[in-house]
């Protein structure tokens, strides 16, 4: 179950817990209306819970020689230039 239909039960359920006044034979609307807001919350925290998780963040560094930069300059001293890039992925 997703966030959208969460949100969908959890507001069908309110709207038959607390704004509807019908009586139906055998069937209390109220406690059908509690009864979908908990599937919905339930639904709403077990989806940020369990799927949420999913997305990773991933570095990723590469080095290129520092004379490569410079030009190939014998007088600066032997290191690397290394570059950061952040990036999330979607699993």
């Amino acid at each position: 179950m997703g966030i959208g239909a969460s949100i969908v039960l959890i507001a069908l359920g309110a709207i038959l817990a607390f704004a509807v006044d019908a009586q139906v034979a055998g069937i209390d609307i109220q406690v059908v209306g509690w009864i979908l807001m908990g599937a919905g919350v339930l639904g709403l925290l077990m989806t940020l819970l369990v799927f949420a998780p999913r997305r990773r963040r991933r570095v990723v560094e590469t080095g290129v020689p520092y004379d490569a930069v410079t030009g190939g300059s014998a007088a600066a001293p032997s290191r690397n230039v290394v570059t950061t890039e952040v990036r999330d992925d979607v699993v």
